[in-house]
């Protein structure tokens, strides 16, 4: 006897248990994403979840409103690589920054001709006569309207941790990494900037310059580079360089602000938490006292 229904494809196996049929239908599912993150606070208020899995629950759910212009790094605060560079003046900024990735362009910043790892530069000790260019990896180019969730889907897929963020003109409007969309989802993630202070507060750079802990206090930097930051008449006095520089400049500064103060130009290289966590800083003329 022949299948009375031979195109009807076969019905997916219901796993759900009895018990789960029975909660669903007496309790049914939130029909929107208010409603989703009732239910959430309600799992909280009832002890079911911790509040920090709440929160990080309801961003996972917000990232599917969030694109890639809403979590970039601005384009003039981005951290590139000129491919004419000598490889000093390349080996100081990779130091200074600290990032893992980075964008190089050629002649204009717009013009980005790949992405150089900071690991690969080791390559070039050991082979002299390799050229920047040899070590330059695709660069990856997003729209600005790229959906976070779908973005880090592909970052997870392809392993190209970063992206250049292209703007509707097709212009570059910044960049995007893996971490920060995670930041998104789990807030900021420590990095190669966090250091213990026990660590230390000030480091000397190859280029004779420093990089300075916003956290390091005022006295040490007038002792170290031989400077009055504060005088005893002073309306406010402040106990560490990022707060006074803070209070300078008016507002909490980005990545790449800067400020002359006292000899010193300060250069904002990473804030946190609406603080400024670390400063290149040199003298405007003459090595430190």
């Amino acid at each position: 006897m022949s299948d009375p229904h031979p195109t009807r494809p076969p019905e997916k196996e219901d796993k759900r248990s009895f018990l789960q049929k029975v909660v669903e239908f007496i309790h049914p599912g939130p029909d929107s994403t208010q409603e989703l993150i009732e239910v959430l606070a309600e799992a909280e208020d009832n002890d079911l979840i911790k509040a920090d899995a709440r929160v990080m629950l309801e961003r996972i759910i917000g990232l599917t409103d969030m694109t890639a212009g809403d979590a970039m790094v601005a384009a003039p605060r981005m951290d590139v690589i000129d491919i004419d560079m000598p490889y000093d003046a390349l080996l100081d900024l990779v130091i200074q920054t600290g990032h893992s990735r980075f964008p190089v362009y050629q002649g204009e910043r717009e013009n980005i001709i790949g992405t150089l790892m900071a690991k690969d530069l080791l390559k070039l000790q050991r082979t002299p006569g390799l050229s920047i260019r040899a070590l330059l990896r695709p660069a990856v180019f997003v729209p600005e309207s790229k959906a976070l969730d779908d973005l880090l889907r592909e970052f997870r897929g392809n392993r190209n941790h970063m992206a250049v963020v292209i703007d509707e003109f097709g212009r570059v409007a910044g960049l995007i990494t893996i971490e920060d969309v995670l930041e998104q989802i789990v807030g900021e993630i420590e990095d190669e900037f966090d250091i213990p202070e026990e660590e230390g507060d000030i480091f000397a750079l190859a280029d004779g310059t420093y990089r300075v802990s916003g956290d390091t206090p005022v006295e040490r930097i007038c002792e170290v580079f031989d400077v009055p930051l504060q005088g005893d008449e002073a309306e406010e006095q402040f106990d560490t360089i990022g707060g006074l520089v803070v209070h300078e400049m008016g507002h909490v500064p980005k990545r790449g602000e800067e400020l002359q103060l006292a000899g010193l130009h300060f250069t904002v290289l990473h804030t946190k938490g609406g603080a400024v966590r670390w400063f290149k800083v040199a003298r405007s003329a003459g090595p430190v006292g």
